[in-house]
């Protein structure tokens, strides 16, 4: 279920802003997506795992709340990172 270091770095390599950026809002939605899409798999086969949706739900409100901010800080960017992560429409 969770991200493996290889994965992760390369998560981090393909949406980071500048060398060694680990924390801008486009690395944190990646990485949030990432294990929100491992997270509905896992929950695809345990339908009654309520424990872990409910961390699922609490990962989709902190991607949400990032994008947001990044909305309202830069309009550009956050239509450059939801037209790659194909997050909607």
């Amino acid at each position: 279920m969770s991200i493996t270091p290889e994965r992760r770095t390369a998560l981090i390599g393909d949406y980071a802003t500048a060398t060694g950026d680990t924390g801008s809002p486009e690395v944190q939605v990646a990485l949030l997506s990432e294990r929100i899409s491992n997270l509905t798999e896992h929950l695809k086969t345990h339908a009654k795992d309520f424990h872990s949706r409910r961390g699922l739900l609490m990962l989709v409100g902190r991607r949400r709340r990032l994008l947001d901010y990044l909305k309202a800080k830069n309009k550009a960017r956050y239509e450059t990172l939801i037209g790659r992560l194909s997050l909607r429409r």
